[in-house]
């Protein structure tokens, strides 16, 4: 449902709120290694998401990567928007040009009124999930929940 890059950035993020102390700035190599993530591709994914202001980005020897805003106001819908795009919400499921949104319209797709009440619950869910609160589960887990 969600590409390996919006997992990925994730997985990115809850690992940058979990090591935010104090305006420090967590490098890059330290987050692809903790994740196992290669660190060009995640590196990319990282400064889409400086250039979107979840993150800043800081070059050089004492660089990295911190929150740009609370981690309460980072919810995993804006994480989807920015990588991977809000389309999981609109287009038809099963890819059919024809399908429409309109439930008035009679040219939806077979699965699409099935679909339609399950995509309202997961924006739902998205869009409440903040970074924050995956963060604290995370860390409450005592080392049940890996990143």
């Amino acid at each position: 449902m969600l590409s390996s890059t919006c997992k990925y950035a994730i997985r990115g993020i809850i690992y940058i709120a979990l090591h935010n102390e104090s305006e420090k700035k967590i490098g890059i190599k330290e987050v692809s290694n903790e994740l196992n993530i290669p660190t060009p591709f995640l590196g990319k994914i990282l400064q889409i998401l400086a250039k979107n202001k979840l993150l800043n980005s800081t070059k050089g020897p004492n660089g990295g990567f911190s929150l740009a805003k609370p981690a309460s106001e980072i919810n995993l819908l804006k994480i989807i928007e920015i990588i991977d795009g809000l389309d999981l919400f609109d287009e038809c499921l099963i890819g059919l040009s024809t399908c429409s949104s309109n439930e008035h319209d009679d040219v939806q797709c077979p699965i699409h009124k099935k679909y339609l009440p399950i995509s309202m619950q997961l924006h739902q869910l998205f869009e409440k999930e903040t970074i924050e609160n995956l963060a604290k589960q995370i860390s409450e887990s005592n080392g049940k929940i890996a990143l």
